[in-house]
């Protein structure tokens, strides 16, 4: 039994779920139609490029969750997941949460998207356990502002580490990171068993150099 980390957006997911979230707040015109959309093209440039300013991106990405009610946000979500999450998660990534399953392992999603977003994605594909980035709530509201460390690139290792530190039948000897991005190379240099799932250049490049599997689920 080991531990099995999945990165979420266009790994599990065809498409990256933080942008796709923006689309939906434009569609539903719960934003500026102009300075949002160039905003959310803009960060998923530089995302895929690895130069993004995580906490500029966070500014903008949290405000729409402290600009609305929960209840809104709640049923914004449902809409969310039926139009744009459901037709897009990938069956055979299903298929390999079932064979880690399966296999007695411990799943775990580690994403750079927000956890309003991805806690319902997570509960849907079966996964007890993720790490995403914290939005702050004080009083029951968010707040715009982000809580802790956001578990973006080194960030991302920083927050397994953390969620490791109490779990003693836990550790990343035997571990396996399925990731698409070459953003996931810090922790995918940290496990045991890394692999590229239908990975962008950068991280094929990578990968190929330091033999670590490659795959598809598309």
């Amino acid at each position: 039994m080991s531990l099995a980390i999945f990165d979420l957006d266009n790994t599990l997911l065809s498409i990256d779920s933080d942008h796709a979230w923006g689309e939906f707040l434009l569609e539903q015109g719960a934003v500026d139609p102009v300075s949002y959309r160039e905003a959310n093209e803009r960060f998923l440039r530089d995302y895929e490029a690895g130069t993004l300013d995580i906490h500029a991106f966070l500014e903008v990405a949290l405000k729409p969750l402290a600009d609305n009610t929960p209840e809104q946000l709640a049923a914004w979500h449902q809409q969310f997941m039926i139009s744009k999450i459901e037709p897009n998660i990938l069956p055979r990534g299903e298929e390999l949460l079932a064979r880690h399953r399966t296999r007695g392992d411990t799943l775990l999603i580690v994403t750079a998207t927000n956890r309003f977003i991805t806690d319902p994605i997570a509960k849907r594909l079966g996964v007890d356990h993720l790490i995403a980035v914290e939005p702050e709530v004080v009083g029951g509201r968010y707040t715009g502002r982000v809580s802790g460390t956001p578990s973006y690139r080194e960030g991302k290792v920083t927050r397994v580490e953390a969620w490791l530190a109490d779990k003693d039948h836990l550790t990343l000897d035997d571990a396996w990171f399925y990731s698409d991005s070459h953003n996931d190379i810090p922790l995918l240099e940290r496990v045991d068993h890394p692999v590229a799932v239908d990975p962008d250049e950068a991280l094929r490049q990578e990968a190929k150099a330091r033999g670590w599997k490659i795959i598809s689920l598309r």
